[in-house]
């Protein structure tokens, strides 16, 4: 019995270890599940913090570098956007001028419409002086018939008024060659003097720009809260313009003097590095010191040019400010020498003083140095200055009266007048915008088409000519020498123009006919 107890004991203690065993390795199991599940519910958390923490950093990268990419590429932008606005105005331009050749094709479209009118209006006539002929063979039968007697007085009148026509023209034809004659003569001392002044023009504006090295040094030359700026202003009196523009600014002044120093102290300023209010005002004073012994240097050089002497050293002092004042895009110093050029040349030719003369040549526009700053014309502030500098009496009269503001009293004032208009006139000497060459021009044939018994008018020679085709049934010969001086009149009374222009009437009949 006691082995059995022992046995069943065993095989309790058994069951009970196999028991509890399972129990422990299912307790295991569960633990490490959970402990599993813990784990893995750690490891997405922090997945999703990898991947939160991987996208902000995506996209603080994306914003800095699109913020590199706008800075490296704000200056492209800014070049595309001035060689757009380059590109429209460029287009624009053109367009005016197709329209301005669309006109004109339309005009030589008109213009073959009334060659084919007066081709067949030849045509018509030729068939009337058929019929004349015709007429006339008629009437020779006629005077066949007359006696001796009868037949002579016939013949004697008809000579008697060919002759009185022959008469007519032959006067008309003296008179023309006289004309001619005397016009050849002054043609040929005005060209000679403008064969012999060859002088280059230049052509400036009340704008100037400054190139920089670099943008940076915009802020520098504004200065804080713009105290640099204003310092410059003030200091020079010119106004200082900084835009979008890259690497430059712009000075602005109708003084073109002011402009010239303020120019030379800003690039001077550029290259010392050193731009504030006290190194501006400094600069600005040296360089006008420097400057107005420029000025001298010009006004002796243009004076030892043309040969004029003796000169007061504030004549010569606003002759060197001439350099920089221009008149309709004309240079003012340079077109005072061609003056003194021209005068000079035509006092040898007339046998008067050419020294005097090219005085007075070089001295007509001195007034033009201070206009802007003293009231009334050039002429008058010219005369005046001349005055206070005692200069002769002639040379006075010359700047006075070169405008006819005043009676000549000598004809070196007469020559004044004309040769400042020979170098104002001259092809290329000024200036004219597009717009307002092409508003000339049309004003001109709208005026002589306005005429009764014109058939076509043609601006040429850069508008210093028109040509008047008149229609030869509505005006006759006699009359085209009236409607050419009405015209000149209405031309006169209704434009502004520099120099002369030519009026050209032209009253022609043709006749063609073809040998077979």
């Amino acid at each position: 019995m006691g082995i059995i107890y022992v046995l069943l004991g065993i095989v309790v203690g058994l069951v009970s270890g196999w028991w509890l065993g399972e129990i422990f390795e299912k307790n295991k199991l569960k633990k490490a599940k959970d402990d599993a599940d813990k784990i893995l519910k750690e490891a997405k958390l922090q997945g999703e913090e990898a991947v939160r923490k991987a996208d902000l950093d995506g996209k603080e990268l994306l914003y800095k570098l699109r913020i590199d990419f706008d800075r490296q590429h704000a200056g492209k932008k800014e070049e595309l956007f001035q060689l757009e606005k380059r590109l429209i105005q460029r287009e624009e331009n053109l367009e005016k001028r197709l329209d301005f050749i669309e006109t004109k094709e339309q005009e030589l479209s008109a213009r073959e419409v009334n060659l084919k009118k007066l081709s067949q209006e030849l045509e018509n006539k030729n068939e009337n002086l058929r019929q004349l002929i015709e007429e006339e063979k008629e009437k020779l039968k006629k005077i066949s018939s007359l006696t001796q007697e009868e037949a002579r007085e016939l013949l004697l009148k008809r000579y008697e008024e060919e002759l009185r026509s022959e008469k007519a023209k032959l006067i008309r034809i003296m008179e023309e060659e006289v004309k001619d004659e005397a016009e050849k003569k002054a043609k040929e001392i005005v060209s000679l003097a403008i064969q012999r002044c060859a002088v280059e023009q230049t052509t400036e504006s009340t704008v100037s720009v400054v190139q920089l090295p670099n943008d940076e040094i915009k802020g520098r030359i504004i200065g804080r809260e713009g105290r640099n700026i204003r310092a410059f202003e003030m200091a020079t009196g010119v106004d200082l313009v900084i835009d979008d523009t890259p690497e430059a600014v712009n000075l602005s002044s109708f003084d073109p003097v002011r402009r010239e120093v303020a120019r030379i102290s800003l690039e001077r300023l550029i290259q010392d590095g050193r731009i504030h209010p006290a190194r501006i005002e400094e600069i600005v004073e040296k360089t006008k010191q420097d400057f107005e012994k420029q000025l001298m240097e010009e006004g002796k050089a243009a004076a030892f040019e043309i040969g004029v002497h003796n000169l007061h050293p504030e004549i010569i002092k606003l002759l060197g400010k001439l350099r920089y004042r221009t008149s309709f895009g004309q240079n003012a110093l340079q077109h005072s020498k061609e003056v003194a050029f021209i005068m000079g040349i035509l006092a040898s030719e007339l046998e008067l003083d050419p020294r005097l003369a090219k005085r007075a040549g070089l001295l007509h526009d001195i007034g033009k140095a201070v206009d802007h700053q003293v009231e009334g014309t050039h002429a008058q502030i010219g005369a005046e200055l001349l005055k206070k500098y005692g200069e002769n009496e002639t040379v006075i009269n010359a700047a006075e009266a070169h405008h006819e503001e005043k009676e000549f009293s000598s004809v070196y004032s007469l020559l004044a007048l004309v040769s400042d208009a020979i170098s104002a006139s001259r092809p290329g000497a000024r200036r004219e915008t597009l717009e307002s060459y092409i508003k000339r021009l049309r004003q001109l044939e709208t005026i002589a088409n306005s005429f009764q018994g014109v058939d076509k008018s043609y601006a040429i020679s850069a508008g210093r000519e028109i040509r008047v085709i008149i229609q030869p049934s509505k005006v006759k010969d006699e009359e085209v020498a009236l409607l050419a001086h009405e015209v000149k009149k209405k031309i006169e009374a209704e434009m502004d123009y520099p120099g002369n222009i030519k009026i050209t009437a032209i009253r022609e009949t043709r006749s063609v006919d073809y040998a077979k």
